[in-house]
């Protein structure tokens, strides 16, 4: 199995219900979720997980896929969960992560995809970023990714947030993120969610290049839209996606 790090970002043991949480491609899980999760407590453990060579995981040593990164995701929440009552969200590659997880859930009741969809972008482009990558490092991204990551004003709003954020990027370890880039190219579930076996909830940024809510909505027909924000809702405005998320887990599977 992808060996993976879990790390504990709010609440803990006594919490009532347990939400696991992904990244998005580029980003440490603490830096996108931290504020987030913090919102989330004590109601929810909150305990997010990091990409091969992103934040506290290692780098990879070899190619893997978005449903590898399901299983590592999948076996180790199944003991975490205990007999809570649990749930998964993750941005983008981690949204992925969770279209991937309803057609075998383990023990999540619900799955909420964040800036993602069935589908993400063209896979030629995936495997021209991944070899450009692999050539120049991930610093060679920040400054395209500021402008997909972030909604109009927020660099100006909250240059501590952005910082942080692009310094998650610079620090990835090249292979690993061109790995990510070619599970991406090939990672593809239009014709597969009709037979995903727990409720998936999508959300949206209203300014979101990457994934637009109208690409968002492919999944499943309907996408909530967080208007303020761009393609990382969690630190953008980490108050309106902390109650959209409890909003619509409760919703979903009266978590």
């Amino acid at each position: 199995m992808l060996e993976l790090t879990f790390t504990r970002l709010a609440g803990g043991d006594n919490s009532r219900r347990l939400l696991v949480v992904g990244p998005s491609l580029g980003t440490s899980v603490e830096a996108l979720w931290g504020e987030c999760a913090r919102l989330l407590a004590p109601e929810w453990e909150v305990v997010g997980w990091d990409l091969p060579g992103h934040g506290r995981s290692g780098p990879a040593l070899s190619p893997f896929t978005i449903d590898d990164l399901a299983d590592a995701v999948r076996g180790f929440s199944a003991d975490l969960a205990r007999d809570r009552p649990t749930a998964y969200a993750g941005v983008s590659v981690g949204g992925a992560v969770g279209f991937q997880l309803t057609l075998d859930p383990g023990p999540f009741a619900a799955t909420v995809a964040i800036a993602s969809a069935p589908k993400i972008g063209q896979t030629s482009d995936w495997l021209e970023r991944a070899e450009l990558v692999r050539r120049a490092g991930t610093p060679v991204l920040v400054a395209g990714s500021v402008l997909r990551w972030f909604a109009p004003g927020f660099t100006d709003r909250a240059p501590r947030t952005v910082d942080t954020l692009l310094r998650s990027l610079s620090d990835t370890d090249k292979f690993s993120y061109a790995w990510v880039c070619e599970a991406l190219a090939y990672f593809d579930l239009r014709d597969q969610l009709v037979r995903g076996r727990v409720p998936v909830a999508v959300m949206a940024g209203g300014h979101d290049q990457v994934v637009t809510p109208e690409l968002a909505r492919t999944a499943t027909g309907t996408a909530h839209v967080l208007q303020s924000c761009a393609h990382l809702p969690p630190a953008e405005d980490p108050a309106a996606t902390a109650e959209l998320l409890t909003t619509l887990l409760s919703a979903k599977a009266a978590l």
